[in-house]
């Protein structure tokens, strides 16, 4: 009975049960047996090499190279529903012209088609887990029996079903390796999170917590690692944190810092300069802090970054609000000093100082300052002279004062170093008149009084810029204290007119020039430099001081007579001056 009467009799059943290859006309059953199962072994040979590989192009190449040990057919190609064409081996890449329109007409389905030059040619379909994935196109140089087409359709199902699992394979690692690179982007956002959490955290509680300017420096130092140091504008150190703070504190020049400023402002972020990040803490134009984190290695990262930025914005605050300290206690403190330096009682003097916290009940003197340098900035001497005072460690109240700072201070310091380090630090030329001490408050306006005439002389009389301390004045402080100089300016007539008319006539410096050159001893070479004028000038000036005097310079008398009348003028001019 064939298989397809035992059909007929007992019914559809499975097909792979019920599946009988006529056998080949012409051969023994036992040979034709033996090729057979050696065509099944080979398609399960096939079978199994497919299911290990999760290659999907290797899958193809071994299916189509395949074909031909299983049959005088071959695999022309692959057609996928996508549109992709994959050729068998020796086949063109190009897809065969119309194949395209005839397996989408053939849908699910197998059926033949058309390919120039083959006489005969089949679509089989590539099934998987999804549905169709494509089609196998099979060719032979005449029509293949049912056996070989049998085989045909098992290589095009175990075809389909391998590239499914390749497929699925290739999503499986690809969902994989997304989840992997999702998990570890994961875990570096909470890593990052959790530092901008910690640097937020810290930087917080040290502006709650009021740890100033050190506390800002040591969190960043915790937070990054790396040595830190806050500047204020002027390049002075306020606070370092971390290893190898240097000594002493480096420090560029005026047109240096100003022009690091300059770029830090229009940067407004993290800026590297040499083997530092600097970054500028402004909250007003008129106050500045530089932060700055140490890195020669340039190891710095983007959390590092954050938290620098932070720690400015942190500083910013607390500048803003030790400025605003400073602007209300120096508005009481110039208040208080304008009000001593024009007169005030002693006991209303004292409780405003208790009040600002300043023992004023110490002995103080006036200290006049006149100085310009190279900042524009309006209160630029006052700053500076604050600078000095607080590097000498020396306390005071300070005030600007027809012009100039004046300055009430208990300290006796040098005053000569005081000057010059208010000159290195403003850029320019420095004067500075010490008054004399004043036991009580209301004594102040008499040491201002001094201070204005030390100031005067120094600039009138006496050689070089140096400080002018007026108990140090001798004859000059002397003179000033006569009440009546109805005398002296009959002295200084007696001695001195016939200069002083002529300098009057001829808009001249004769007496200017006598009185420099007998307070530097008759050198020609230092009254010259003093005047800056040529040698031959100043003898030229001299000899007609000779004519007009009809006196001999060098002689002792007149020159001690001279050079008491010079100095009396210079007294008399501050004395002037000062009304």
């Amino acid at each position: 009975m064939t298989a397809e009467q035992t059909t007929r009799k007992n019914g559809p059943r499975d097909t792979a049960a019920v599946v009988r290859l006529p056998r080949r006309p012409g051969r023994p059953a036992e040979t034709d047996l033996r090729e057979r199962l050696g065509e099944f072994r080979a398609l399960l040979v096939i079978s199994l090499l497919m299911t290990e590989s999760v290659n999907e192009e290797q899958i193809l190449e071994l299916a189509a190279s395949s074909a031909p040990g299983l049959g005088p057919w071959r695999i022309e190609g692959y057609g996928f529903t996508d549109g992709q064409w994959r050729p068998g081996p020796g086949r063109t890449a190009a897809s065969p012209a119309g194949l395209t329109r005839q397996l989408a007409t053939l849908g699910s389905a197998s059926g033949p088609v058309r390919l120039t030059g083959r006489p005969w040619a089949w679509a089989y379909p590539l099934r998987g887990i999804g549905g169709l994935l494509g089609h196998l196109i099979a060719s032979c140089e005449e029509e293949p029996s049912a056996e070989q087409r049998f085989l045909v359709q098992v290589i095009a199902q175990q075809t389909g079903v391998a590239v499914s699992n390749a497929r699925l394979h290739a999503r499986e690692r690809a969902t994989a390796a997304e989840l992997a690179a999702t998990n570890t982007a994961l875990a570096e956002t909470v890593t990052t999170l959790q530092r901008s959490m910690d640097i937020h955290q810290r930087l917080t509680r040290v502006a709650v917590s009021g740890e100033g300017q050190p506390g800002i420096a040591r969190a960043l130092h915790e937070l990054t690692g790396m040595p830190v140091a806050i500047e204020d504008r002027y390049g002075n150190l306020n606070a370092w944190a971390g290893p190898g703070q240097p000594g002493p504190y480096p420090k560029e020049s005026f047109a240096q810092r100003e022009h690091l400023l300059r770029r830090l402002m229009r940067a407004g972020s993290p800026t590297r300069d040499g083997e530092r990040l600097i970054l500028l803490a402004s909250p007003r134009t008129d106050v500045m802090g530089v932060l700055a984190l140490i890195d020669p290695g340039r190891r710095a990262d983007h959390a590092d970054l954050v938290a620098l930025e932070h720690g400015a914005t942190v500083l910013a605050m607390e500048l803003a609000r030790l400025r605003g300290i400073a602007d209300a206690e120096l508005r009481l403190s110039r208040d208080l000093v304008h009000d001593l330096l024009a007169g005030t009682d002693d006991e209303s003097a004292l409780s405003r100082a208790e009040a600002l916290d300043y023992d004023l009940r110490r002995p103080h003197r006036v200290v006049i300052v006149e100085g310009k340098g190279r900042a524009r900035a309006h209160d630029a001497l006052l700053s500076a002279v604050r600078r000095a005072m607080r590097q000498a460690r020396q306390d005071g109240l300070f005030e600007t004062w027809s012009g100039n700072v004046a300055v009430i201070t208990a300290g006796q310091t040098d005053w000569e170093q005081l000057r010059r380090a208010i000159m290195s630090d403003l850029g320019g030329q420095v004067r500075v008149g010490v008054g004399g001490p004043a036991a009580r408050p209301s004594e102040l306006t008499r040491s201002l009084r001094e201070a204005g005439l030390a100031l005067r002389l120094q600039k009138t009389l006496l050689p070089g810029d140096s400080a002018c301390e007026y108990p140090k004045l001798g004859i000059f402080r002397m003179l000033a204290a006569i009440p009546d100089l109805t005398d002296v300016d009959s002295f200084v007539r007696e001695w001195l007119g016939s200069l002083l008319d002529y300098d009057a006539r001829r808009k001249s410096e004769l007496v200017h020039t006598l009185t420099q050159y007998l307070e530097h001893g008759g050198n020609y070479d230092a009254t010259a430099a003093q005047l800056s004028v040529h040698k031959s000038t100043l003898k030229y000036r001299l000899q007609r001081i000779r004519e007009l005097t009809g006196l001999e310079l060098n002689d002792p008398d007149v020159h001690f007579n001279l050079q008491l009348a010079t100095r009396a003028w210079g007294t008399l001019q501050a004395l002037h001056d000062e009304r």
